[in-house]
């Protein structure tokens, strides 16, 4: 655990203390999903995307686990969720909900929302998947971990729901 950051340093203690496996691979600092190609070549998995948005009152806040390769429109999970004008939370928002720094957003942040303001959605196509990719609250490494696992166990521990959304597939 030399030279690792604390908020990685709780993440790894939590999954072990819950039993959860995992894969882990170091790597450059990776901000976008273009970034994570190789990571998923090495761990043989596709790279969640996760997106901290909020409501334009900012008294909403979610975290959207979707696939990496699907582009993103607002319009079709505001109408899923009865929530106008969502867009992405500050950074602000992030350290105050999550303790994460931009770039690093991930499911695994939510161990830090101590008052569930944060709404967990996922999009249906990942609850296929047999894994999830995702960062262990720093984008300078990468997690491989049963998406059962996350769902039956993760979750469950750290006191947090989810709801299931359905985003479309947008050829651009």
């Amino acid at each position: 655990m030399t030279g690792r950051i604390e908020q990685e340093i709780r993440t790894y203690e939590l999954l072990d203390s819950l039993g959860i496996a995992y894969e882990r691979v170091d790597h450059e600092a990776a901000f976008t999903m273009e970034a994570c190609e190789q990571i998923d070549n090495v761990l043989g998995i596709s790279m969640c995307k996760n997106l901290f948005l909020t409501n334009a009152q900012k008294s909403a806040f979610y975290l959207l686990m979707m696939p990496g390769k699907k582009t993103f429109k607002t319009k079709f999970l505001s109408k899923q969720i009865n929530s106008a004008r969502l867009s992405f939370a500050g950074e602000e928002y992030m350290r105050e909900l999550l303790d994460l720094s931009p770039g690093s957003a991930t499911v695994l942040g939510l161990m830090n929302d101590k008052d569930h303001r944060v709404r967990l959605l996922i999009d249906k196509e990942l609850m296929d998947k047999p894994y999830v990719g995702c960062h262990p609250c720093i984008n300078t490494s990468s997690l491989k971990i049963s998406t059962m696992d996350i769902l039956e166990k993760f979750l469950p521990a750290i006191s947090h729901d989810y709801t299931v959304v359905e985003l479309p597939n947008i050829i651009s």
